[in-house]
């Protein structure tokens, strides 16, 4: 079981299904038992399209330290099975979301298209892979907003997506800081071996400053409308603001990028819990 559970990414696709329901919270204004089983079909998709890219990358992952001891490389799924649970998770998941909105299942399955199709493709030739691919993380919550009722088109929901768009940015390129090598041996063109780390360092920071100004633009399209939460946000953009400016004044990039990564993460989560709870309350 534990590992199947790594095969699904099982944290990835709890994130995703929640940031689809702060979209659903956002468009209905509360939330129900049948509207959140809804929302599974976000977590199912998710997890059915990380078997996939498992599946697609599994020669890759056997190449490279980090990922050599996952499911399918280590051989402790057989690629058969792997199959099968792809298949299946991902008809599960776009079933119940075109149960519910087949306008919902359509931005899944164009999710699900981007991510396994263009993305998962594009990191074997480009280092800037990360920027087209960020599009995958701007969907979760447009697919909840609609499956909550609200318009494809509506601006505040335009802006929620561009926030995670932009989040996923920096949240990539921290990671890959202490990964690049990983990805070198492997024969992927990685950003560590394109800039150096103090170039790697300044693009970063500014993609993070990006990151908080985005969220703090939020209340002007419509989220946020309470003065605690406003002032909540401002205090989590400044404390990444913070970490940014500490890990750039830092000179082992190293050492501060760890640290940066699991501040962004933290920071996606606040803002997500925010948002939902200015909604609901």
């Amino acid at each position: 079981m534990s590992a199947y559970l790594q095969l699904f990414r099982l944290k990835i696709a709890l994130m995703v299904a929640a940031s689809a329901a702060m979209g659903y919270l956002l468009a209905a204004g509360e939330g129900s038992a049948a509207s959140f089983l809804a929302l599974a079909g976000v977590f199912f998709l998710s997890s059915g399209a990380s078997v996939l890219n498992q599946i697609q990358e599994r020669s890759l992952d056997a190449r490279m330290e980090r990922t050599r001891l996952r499911p399918l490389p280590a051989g402790r799924i057989p690629l058969n099975r792997a199959w099968a649970a792809a298949v299946m998770l991902i008809a599960v998941g776009l079933t119940i979301l075109a149960l519910a909105s087949i306008h919902a299942a359509a931005f899944g399955l164009g999710a699900l298209a981007w991510y396994n199709g263009v993305y998962t493709l594009l990191k074997r030739s480009t280092p800037f892979a990360a920027v087209p691919g960020a599009l995958v993380g701007a969907l979760p919550p447009v697919i909840g907003w609609i499956l909550g009722g609200g318009g494809v088109f509506d601006r505040q929901i335009g802006a929620i997506a561009l926030f995670f768009f932009i989040w996923q940015v920096p949240h990539f390129w921290l990671f890959l800081v202490n990964n690049g090598s990983d990805y070198e041996r492997a024969g992927l063109p990685a950003l560590t071996s394109t800039f150096s780390r103090a170039q790697l360092k300044r693009i970063t920071f500014i993609w993070m400053l990006a990151t908080a100004v985005c969220c703090l633009l939020l209340p002007l399209f419509g989220s946020a409308d309470s003065t605690p939460v406003r002032l909540a946000l401002i205090c989590a953009a400044g404390r990444l603001v913070w970490t940014g400016a500490a890990m750039f004044r830092h000179d082992a990039f190293h050492l501060t990028a760890p640290l940066s990564f699991k501040e962004i993460n933290r920071y996606a989560i606040v803002v997500m819990a925010l948002i939902a709870l200015d909604t609901l309350f």
